[in-house]
Parts: structure tokens; sequence; C-alpha cells
């Protein structure tokens, strides 16, 4: 699917500016993507894309846009991706709705060890009611799974891969059709990581600890946060729509907020306004270059790549920093 008439536009404000490569990462009917859902960078620069067409779930390109592999057909949920470094090799997992579980394998998709429901938990009454999105990383090897389409628990597995705990849930103060991604944050004076969670459907992104208190909340009226991922100090975020699910053809965008988690500039959106006491106020999309934003990364010349849910079969948008 190709770009809206407006591609060639300058797109963002402030410092965060970009204009779109048309017809980055397009590929033929022999590679066809249907979600795409998440995206993420490996060391040698690698843009790694992952998709629920069980023709290929994980198709890596280049930095210009050209097939290098793919690999995959086991992941018809495939909805979340995170790569990490363990020792000297990078590794992804992979979390998938509709088989219940979350995998790791090595970048070429050899399956490293998987995980199932925590039964052992005590909240779960079958495997079908845990549906996990997106599994979020220490440093230390430790590790988080959100149950963003389930039962909306976060549980917590050690650096070898074993069950400790879950926490959140109603009970813990975790809304339904709110945790859908996020990140291990260690921006902060005191080495203190919280978790910022990418809360969907309920408008903001929620930081807690990694013990479940919530730590604060961040507003983003007319967004609709899916994914977070932090760079130099700022925060990208990708708003799948800016009326969704009232409106599920209304469209999305991504925000750059900075260390102090004030909105910068809206990628494909209207410009951030603040009211005098600090409130932001409504944002909303102002360009056809975006449908559903899911996930994006951004590499070290600062190009933004974009992957998007809903959209028609569309294939990665790439955007480079004016």
């Amino acid at each position: 699917m190709g770009l809206g008439a407006n591609s060639s536009l300058e797109l963002g404000q402030g410092d965060f500016r970009y204009r779109v490569l048309p017809g980055w990462g397009v590929l033929n009917d022999k590679t066809p993507v249907k979600n795409c859902h998440g995206i993420v960078l490996d060391r040698e620069g690698h843009v790694i894309l992952l998709t629920d067409h069980v023709a290929n779930n994980v198709i890596v390109y280049d930095q210009a846009g050209k097939l290098v592999s793919k690999w995959g057909v086991q992941f018809p949920g495939a909805h979340g991706l995170s790569i990490v470094t363990e020792a000297e090799r990078e590794v992804l997992y992979i979390t998938c709705l509709q088989t219940h579980r979350v995998v790791k394998t090595t970048l070429n998709g050899e399956v490293l060890q998987e995980w199932r429901w925590p039964e052992s938990s005590g909240k779960y009454l079958k495997e079908i009611e845990f549906k996990p999105s997106w599994t979020l990383h220490l440093k230390d090897g430790r590790f988080l799974i959100l149950d963003g389409y389930g039962k909306d628990y976060i549980a917590v597995y050690d650096s070898t891969g074993k069950y400790e705990r879950v926490f959140g849930g109603a009970e813990g103060g975790v809304a339904h059709w709110g945790p859908h991604g996020g990140m291990i944050d260690e921006q902060n004076e005191n080495h203190d990581p919280t978790i910022l969670i990418a809360m969907s459907d309920q408008r903001h992104l929620l930081r807690m600890g990694l013990n479940g208190e919530k730590r604060g909340q961040v507003d983003l009226p007319g967004g609709n946060p899916r994914q977070i991922r932090e760079r130099e100090g700022f925060y990208f975020v990708a708003h799948l729509a800016d009326n969704w699910p009232a409106d599920k053809n209304s469209r999305g965008f991504v925000s750059v907020l900075d260390k102090t988690m004030k909105v910068v500039s809206n990628i494909g959106g209207t410009a951030p306004e603040y009211s005098d006491d600090g409130t932001l106020r409504e944002m909303r999309n102002t360009s056809d270059v975006f449908l559903h934003p899911h996930d994006m990364v951004v590499d070290a010349d600062g190009s933004l790549y974009v992957a998007q849910f809903a959209s028609g079969g569309t294939y990665p948008v790439k955007l480079e920093r004016i």
C-alpha cells in the first residue's frame, strides 16, 4: 500500500521534524505483510520487522530498505518484539496472542526458550486467558511480560527465565485495555529503574516501580499510546489513532517527549500545546502519511521507522530527520 498525497511534506515540530522516504521497505507479494506489529534494530543496523503474516513472521531489512532475510510461520498472533543482548549475542523475544506464549529466538529464528501462561500465579483458570502483548527487559537479565490482551497482569521472571511473581491487574490498579507496550526506564539520578507502560485505550503513560507501585502518570489526550522507545534522552510514542476505539478509521501519529515527559513534537499530528496550568491540550492527526502506528525505532542517524497495525498491508514507513 502506498503513502498518502502528503508524504513529501515536512512532519513534526521544533527539533524533531521529518520527511518520508517514499518506497522504503516496499517488497513484492513473495514477502507479504498483514499487520506490522513490532520493529527493532540489531547491532549491524538491520531493521527487523514482526508481522502476523505466517508466510514470513520476521522480515529483516538493510538500511536501504532491501530484503536481507525472512523467517517464521509459527506466530499467527505475532505482536510484541524485543531485542536483547545476552552475553555476546543478540536475541529476540516474540509474543504471540493466538498461541498464548512468549518465545526467545536467535536473530535467524532458532527457538531458544519459550514461556506459556504463568499457571502457578493463581491468576488464571486456563491458558486462553493469557494473551501476552510485550516483554520488558532489565539490564541484569530479568524481564517482565505484559498481559495486555488478557487479564492485565505483569509477570516477572529472573535472568534464567524462571517465573517469580505477578502484579498489576484490576486489583493492582491496572485498567483493562491498558498495558500494551512499554520499556524499562533507567533515566534518573538514583539509578532506580521504573516501568513505563503505554496504556493504549486509557490514553496515558503509566510509571510504576518494579514492585507494582504507581509512580506517576502522563496524560496524552487525543493519543492512543501503543509503544514507547527511548533514544538519547527522548521518548518516542506510537499512537494508534487520535480517536481509537470510538472511530477505528481515525488516524494516528508519533509523539516525542523530553526527559520531563513533556511532548515537544507530534510527527504527523498537531503541534503540542499546553495550557497555563501545564495541561496538554487534545492532540490530533494532521497527515495522511500514517494510518495506525503501532511501534517505531530510531537509528543512529535519527531516522524513524514506523510499523503500522490494521493499515491495509502497509510496509514500514521510514522518515528521515531534517
